[in-house]
């Protein structure tokens, strides 16, 4: 390749590279093991893999169809990532995981069965018109219902004229990066082939700015953490530390502190403590007892005849005697009590 074809290369590749590198960190790596973080990174596996295959069959139109026939079907998956990112970021969904994965294996089965009885070697042409068609067109779709999700976002921000927070601003740049990729890929017979590799490129690295640049204004702003945090401002961060408790199951961990909580959230602990006392009326120890003990009540009711001291320990309790009195705070009444008049 001569120095125009090679900066071409490097230039497409950059951004391939790089999300392949960020979506390894969010799938494996992230500390706050969110149902977002999960499919973030497998937005970000896709899209690589699509730019990827674009990238190699540009430099190299002999390229195996089976590489062809990867990174199309990659394309299926784009669209829904995308939505179910958004709907996990912007909303406590935890309810809707198993719908979504419930789609994404439907989606898996019809990939490999469209594959198997109709490989990209054989039936080149029906990839190239009728499949890419609806493949762009099913992106579109999804494209369109992420619309919804991201337009309280915007009226917010206009009606309000609040400035957006970190998570905010994060989902409003994925879902910006992914529409111009797919406009760059539906327009590429008016501009170039590899036009959807350089957009890419482009996109990933101006979506991190814009999202660096975001979370250093927010973390000044916590230098002002003693003043009292706004209610909206409050809502969205009690939700996301909500969030990540449920998800994760974290209360069950009888070793865990406010410490450890703001760690695996990178939220400072004194603005989870702010955030508690001043919203919530209650310390950290009581917020994540509630958890516990509401743990407790279902498990009751599910299997009565198991030992207290194994619900406890089940629950997140070191000792019988922290469960009791926690399950009698928060209740008003015993464990034996409440399993009699259940």
């Amino acid at each position: 390749m001569n120095l125009d074809n090679n900066l071409l290369f490097f230039f497409s590749a950059l951004g391939a590279f790089n999300s392949l590198v960020l979506s390894i960190y969010f799938l494996v790596f992230k500390k706050a093991k969110l149902s977002s973080n999960y499919f973030l990174g497998a937005l970000l596996a896709v899209l690589s893999i699509r730019v990827w295959k674009s990238i190699f069959f540009y430099f190299n139109p002999n390229l195996s169809k089976i590489y062809l026939q990867i990174g199309l079907s990659a394309c299926i998956f784009i669209g829904p990532f995308l939505y179910f990112f958004l709907r996990t970021k912007l909303s406590n969904s935890k309810k809707h995981t198993k719908y979504f994965i419930f789609q994404l294996v439907i989606l898996l089965l019809l990939v490999l069965l469209v594959g198997i009885l109709y490989p990209y070697e054989t039936n080149p042409d029906l990839w190239g018109t009728v499949f890419y068609k609806v493949i762009n067109y099913q992106w579109l779709l999804y494209i369109i219902a992420s619309i919804t999700l991201i337009k309280p976002v915007f009226k917010k921000s206009i009606r309000s004229k609040t400035s957006l927070n970190y998570d905010e601003i994060f989902a409003i740049s994925v879902f910006i990066g992914v529409l111009i990729i797919w406009l760059s890929y539906f327009f590429a017979s008016y501009t170039s082939y590899i036009m959807g590799a350089i957009t890419f490129s482009f996109s990933i690295y101006l979506s991190i700015l814009v999202i660096y640049f975001k979370r250093k204004t927010s973390n000044k702003k916590e230098k002002y953490a003693d003043n009292k945090i706004n209610a909206n401002d409050a809502s969205e961060l009690l939700l996301k530390i909500d969030q990540a408790i449920q998800e994760q199951e974290l209360y069950k961990n009888p070793n865990l502190t406010l410490t450890k909580l703001a760690k695996d959230l990178n939220i400072r602990s004194h603005l989870i403590s702010q955030l508690l006392n001043d919203n919530l009326n209650k310390n950290f120890s009581l917020y994540i007892n509630e958890y516990r003990i509401k743990e407790a009540k279902r498990i009751l009711k599910l299997e009565p005849n198991l030992k207290i001291e194994v619900i406890a320990e089940m629950c997140g309790f070191n000792s019988n005697s922290t469960f009791y009195t926690a399950f009698k705070k928060i209740t008003n009444t015993t464990p034996s009590k409440y399993l009699s008049s259940t």
